[in-house]
């Protein structure tokens, strides 16, 4: 992955001893005049250099990525 990375927000990933959910932008991140993202990374050990999941979200996807985890959220 290529591009500038700017962080927007971390947090503790539940469950876990030392994991992290890591929410970032990534813009160009496929090269040149590639759309910018929004990356959620899922790291299970603190110290991670790179999660060991992550998912890339472009800009007009979000609202329903949005609405459909507020759904999920209802049925947990």
């Amino acid at each position: 992955m290529s591009g500038t990375v700017t962080k927007i927000d971390e947090m503790t990933l539940s469950g876990t001893k030392d994991g992290k959910i890591s929410i970032t932008t990534v813009q160009q991140p496929y090269g040149p005049k590639s759309e910018s993202v929004a990356s959620i990374g899922i790291s299970l050990q603190a110290g991670a250099e790179e999660p060991d999941w992550k998912v890339h979200i472009p800009k007009a996807n979000i609202d329903a990525v949005i609405s459909a985890l507020t759904e999920a959220k209802k049925s947990l």
